[in-house]
């Protein structure tokens, strides 16, 4: 019996997990829409809609224990009469969906991470392929993210990612460029360049690595100021992309390049195909190509046979290179991965006090980086107003995951999605302060 009245037929979209799962649920919602179907995505609850479309997370535990959690709370939601249907896709529902349909049978079906037109014929829309690159982005007005590529080649042994997503397959560079002039006619001034691994890009396509020549098509699309890269790995890294990220003022002095280790003989159990040699002299050069890059990177602790003595080596690495950002994540021991064969030894306890080791390390390194930031002035994307600021980002920021500008918006007024000059003023271990230049 329904307890509540619905809108009939409102699809409410909720997504679990990282950049790359955003942009799925925004081509999933834009082949919706172009199917005259009403839908938005994570609306509030009293108009959340009668059909629920959860897009997972399968990564590591606490991602899938979030979206076990989410599935477990809708499918309780339609057994109340709250909801009517509630389905379920991304990497979580292609890794476990055999267990999940046994396990949680309320759910009325799960689809894997390729399966968008099947998902689509089960919400009664059609997959339109004319709407090339067209989505319903969620994010502000003037950021989007652009995956390039979908799936991995890597063979890390830590990593579920080609079990859930498959083998590498980019899309052309034409594609890409079409689908960023759409952007930028709506409004996008920055590109978030994602993928599983950007350094891959064009290997399948063009037989060889096609990063920096797709850079040198997109900075021309106009209205596009601002392209950022994440995700690139250290092994094979075409060295033109820094030539092109110094001689284009559009392409942010900014890299994600996820490391994960730096002990050689971890790192050679996680199957990097590098070493600490490599790796460091990777981010000199990159340093000396690009002077004042902002590097930010992830790092595992708690891997399977890390010694206190692995932990050190890559203690006294951090405090050597100072990154600009970081994350650090404890190991989680991922069944059907090549580290799942090792003994998972190293203490629950154990991980966690590396990892808040490490980024007790970084908190003092950024700290002294952003008190250097204090009397200068950087051209800064305002995002949003948030409370009592607006909330803006330098080019050596990526939203969600690295430091804010703060401006007091009792004293002063930018508008939100436009560029705007400010002069830093203060400055704490990840947030800065500043005012209109």
């Amino acid at each position: 019996m329904r307890t509540k009245s619905l809108k009939k037929n409102k699809i409410n979209v909720i997504t679990l997990g990282c950049s790359k799962n955003v942009y799925d649920s925004e081509v999933l919602m834009g082949q919706l829409r172009a199917s005259g179907k009403d839908v938005q995505h994570e609306a509030p609850e009293a108009e959340e809609g009668n059909i629920i479309v959860i897009n997972t997370c399968g990564f590591i535990d606490n991602a899938k224990a979030e979206s076990v959690n989410m599935i477990l709370e809708y499918a309780d939601k339609k057994e109340r009469g709250l909801v009517d249907k509630v389905f379920v896709t991304g990497c979580l529902s292609e890794r476990y969906r055999p267990d999940l349909e046994k396990e949680i049978p309320n759910v009325d079906q799960f689809f894997g991470t390729t399966e968008l037109p099947q998902l689509l014929k089960a919400l009664g829309a059609d997959y339109k392929h004319e709407l090339l690159g067209e989505r319903l982005t969620t994010t502000p007005k003037n950021y989007a993210y652009l995956k390039i590529s979908e799936g991995c080649d890597r063979p890390c042994s830590f990593c579920a990612i080609p079990l859930m997503r498959g083998k590498n397959v980019s899309q052309t560079i034409e594609k890409l460029v079409k689908e960023s002039e759409g952007l930028a006619k709506n409004g996008v001034k920055e590109l978030i360049l994602i993928a599983q691994d950007l350094t891959y890009y064009g290997l399948d396509l063009y037989k060889k690595r096609a990063l920096g020549e797709l850079l040198e098509a997109l900075v021309k699309v106009e209205g596009i100021e601002w392209i950022r890269l994440h995700y690139a790995f250290p092994t094979g890294f075409p060295m033109d992309v820094l030539e092109i990220m110094k001689r284009e003022p559009k392409i942010c002095n900014y890299i994600d390049i996820p490391l994960q280790h730096i002990s050689d003989s971890i790192l050679k159990s996680m199957r990097r195909g590098t070493n600490q040699e490599k790796t460091t002299k990777l981010l000199k050069d990159f340093r000396a190509a690009v002077p004042g890059m902002a590097i930010r990177t992830t790092l595992i602790v708690g891997y399977p046979g890390e010694t206190q003595e692995d932990f050190n080596i890559l203690k006294d690495f951090v405090q050597e290179m100072k990154f600009d950002r970081m994350g650090c994540f404890a190991y989680s021991h991922e069944e059907n991965t090549h580290a799942y064969l090792l003994e998972d030894d190293v203490p629950d306890t154990v991980k966690q006090e590396r990892a808040n080791e490490i980024m007790e390390l970084q908190s003092q390194i950024s700290w002294d980086l952003n008190q250097e930031k204090v009397g200068q002035t950087f051209k800064c994307i305002i995002d949003r107003k948030e409370g009592g600021h607006f909330v803006g980002r330098t080019e050596f920021d990526s939203p969600d995951v690295d430091n804010e500008v703060l401006i007091d918006a009792s004293k002063h007024y930018v508008k939100t999605g436009e560029f705007v000059m400010i002069k830093i003023i203060e400055a704490t271990e990840f947030d800065l302060y500043g005012e209109p230049a």
